[in-house]
């Protein structure tokens, strides 16, 4: 096979490509304001919705990360007209934890109650179990932690950001060499710090409740959010006129079926898995959770992600032509980003309160309860729930591409470049 002539690609970024950025990056500064100014003292919505969409934009790049770890780990050939948009969308993790402080210092000022119910003081003084939580849960050992992940994030994605596009310059395989070496333990501490921020971040909105495979379902959910991420910003890059001959339609295959794999049976895996050793156990302190995900109009968003976010894209790409068919894999991606988006909104926002659970003596007596409005369960849309996960998404978006207008738009100088333009799905 003939090795497509890069040397006549478009691997820089030019024309409206090089304005959208700061377009997008100011779009969603404008839109987290606007968040702020519609919240009107509803405090518990605003913090909520900030929590979803920072949960969102950092999966997606954390997603990037896990990426970029693998292929280096495993050394793979494929991917390296593709890595480097991985490594775009990565960086981002630099100047993300700008984005939590916010909810560090509501934590750290003992107003942590507006978005944990861990917050609540009185709460945690009169509730046994979750006195036996006191220590982990205490604002300055969850901040903490939460500082020790970001950093954590930031350092990997800016060091082998740094360290690729340096390659780029000089071609030294030292480069490669030293992103392999590092790929390992980087994925060991990216292995810890992403399961338990999910723990820290997501689980404990509703304190009582754990489940080990948690980690796991918030992962396989960020493999949905990114692989459907990179489909769409290469197709947008090739539609602005760069990197056509780089990246080919085998890419876009291998990227579907990652997609298919890790974000729509392997994510539908570990969901049906968690769900059915609750029920199966039918133990009070677990089953809580799923309760609330099936009153009060989350039994609605929890078919959705049964049939949007598995059955109907499996339908799609379990065959091999949709995935490399370049009008028909986008617009699955872009389906499978709106799943992802209602699939961490499902995580966030269903909360009974842990008083509520307490005082009811049944199921039908709390169904009841919720259903006469007297115990909410955080089900309902409101302007605040979208204009922060647009502006968070559109920071990401906006960041992306201004990392990558510094730089080649592939890693032109990596060993197996060649390797990469000659693959060829099986």
């Amino acid at each position: 096979m003939k090795v497509a002539d890069i040397n006549t690609d478009q691997l820089r970024l030019s024309g409206g490509a090089t304005k959208a950025g700061p377009l997008l990056a100011g779009i969603g500064v404008v839109l987290l304001g606007i968040s702020v100014a519609l919240s009107s003292g509803e405090w518990t919505t605003f913090w909520k919705s900030y929590l979803f969409g920072w949960m969102v934009a950092v999966g997606i790049a954390l997603g990037a990360m896990f990426f970029i770890l693998l292929q280096h780990m495993t050394r793979a050939g494929w991917s390296v007209s593709v890595r480097r948009l991985a490594e775009g969308i990565a960086k981002n993790l630099k100047w993300m934890w700008i984005l939590f402080v916010p909810i560090l210092v509501l934590v750290l000022k003992g107003n942590g109650d507006l978005l944990y119910q861990w917050g609540n003081v009185e709460l945690m003084q009169h509730d046994h179990l979750l006195q036996k939580k006191a220590t982990y849960l205490s604002p300055t050992f969850w901040s903490a932690r939460a500082i020790f992940y970001l950093l954590v994030w930031a350092a990997m994605a800016s060091l082998y950001f740094r360290w690729s596009t340096a390659q780029d310059s000089d071609g030294d395989v030292k480069w490669t060499h030293k992103m392999q070496k590092w790929a390992p333990l980087c994925m060991i501490l990216y292995a810890f710090t992403q399961s338990y921020a999910s723990i820290d971040w997501m689980m404990t909105l509703q304190p009582k409740w754990f489940s080990t495979m948690f980690p796991v379902y918030f992962w396989a959910s960020t493999m949905a959010g990114f692989f459907a991420a990179i489909i769409l910003l290469a197709r947008y890059l090739q539609k602005t006129g760069h990197i056509q001959k780089s990246i080919t339609t085998e890419h876009y295959h291998d990227l579907g079926k990652w997609l298919f794999g890790l974000g729509v049976v392997f994510w539908a895996y570990i969901a049906f898995s968690q769900y059915m050793l609750i029920w199966y156990a039918n133990l009070p302190v677990e089953t809580a959770w799923y309760i609330t995900r099936q009153m009060g109009g989350w039994a609605s968003i929890s078919l959705l992600l049964l049939f949007g976010h598995f059955l109907i894209p499996f339908l799609l790409l379990i065959t091999r032509w949709t995935k490399r068919w370049r009008a028909t894999l986008p617009v699955i991606a872009a389906w499978m980003i709106l799943m992802f988006f209602v699939d961490i909104y499902w995580l966030v926002f269903p909360v009974i309160p842990e008083a509520a659970i307490a005082e009811a003596t049944s199921y039908n007596e709390l169904a009841g309860l919720i259903a006469s409005g007297e115990v909410s369960v955080g089900y309902g849309f409101t302007l605040v729930n979208f204009t922060c996960l647009f502006g968070m998404f559109a920071l990401l978006c906006g960041g992306t591409l201004i990392n990558l207008h510094s730089c080649n738009l592939i890693a032109s100088a990596d060993p197996r470049l060649d390797e990469a333009l000659h693959f060829v799905n099986e």
